[in-house]
Parts: C-alpha cells; structure tokens; sequence
C-alpha cells in the first residue's frame, strides 16, 4: 500500500478561472544519482491536476529560478505561477531489497501580480514495501498533488 499525503502549510481558495505558469523544477537526486526527466514528470502531474479542476495551465519548456519563472508568468499573462522543488526522489527496486520508493516535493503557488505566495504545500509519499515492480516515485504524486488542487477549488461553485 502505497502512503501518500499533503500537509498544508498555508492555503487560500482559488477563482474559478485562472491560469496557471508550472515552472519546470531541476530534476530530484538521490545522493549523487540524478533522476533524469523527474522534473519533467512532477510538473506533468501539476498540469494534469489543474487541467482536471478545469483550469488552464502550462508548463515551463526549462528550469528557471523564481524570478525568472515569475517574469515569464508575468510576460505570458498567467495570473499564477505555480513552483515546485523537488526534495527527494528516491527510486529503489523495491520487489527485491524491500526499500521504499520515497519523493518530496514542495509546491509554491505564487499570484504573479502581487508576487505572494498564495498557498504552499507539501507532498510527500512512499512506495509500499510488497510492491510487483513497476513503482516509481512520480507514481506516488498524482493523488495527493489533486487533492491539493481540488481543496484549493473546493469552495468554488462549478
């Protein structure tokens, strides 16, 4: 069984239609082995939570710092920007040594006008220990990273 949660670090309800900048987070590492592509994969999982709460999203095409991810939510007429670090990203083979897959990621969600930080969040999961293969950490993010969005959305009339 897989454990998977968000805590909450502050939060505020969200309009019914806005849009969103997903900056492109550096790919997670374990150590000095890097996870090639997991910063692709996290901001995927963002875009299809907020596509599936019916907002219009789009992810960044390279990792930029905050400012920089801020000028181009700003020049691009996005209302927010959302900022994921990825923490941890730990990808073991868990069917044969019986250690977790394990990811952490942060997520800012910042209003571009104002540049405040609206809400932030942070997701953490990890893999069972009977698993058959085939679990990977970004498999761990879509279910808590929706609820985020959906407590986010929740107050809104649709």
């Amino acid at each position: 069984m897989d454990s998977t949660h968000f805590v909450r670090d502050q939060s505020a309800f969200m309009p019914a239609r806005s849009t969103y900048y997903i900056a492109l987070p550096d790919d997670g590492m374990y150590g000095a082995k890097p996870y090639p592509r997991s910063g692709q994969m996290t901001s995927a999982v963002i875009r299809s939570a907020l596509q599936r709460n019916g907002q219009t999203a789009i992810v960044a095409n390279r990792v930029e710092g905050l400012d920089q991810a801020l000028n181009s939510a700003r020049q691009g007429g996005y209302n927010y920007l959302v900022f994921p670090i990825i923490l941890h990203w730990e990808d073991r083979a868990t069917e044969w040594n019986f250690r977790r897959d394990k990811v952490e990621v942060k997520i800012d969600l910042i209003d571009v006008f104002s540049a405040n930080v609206e809400s932030s969040t942070l997701i953490e999961g990890k893999s069972g220990i009977a698993t058959l293969g085939g679990d990977h950490p970004q498999d761990l993010l879509p279910e808590p990273i929706n609820e985020y969005f959906q407590s986010l959305f929740s107050g809104l009339q649709h």
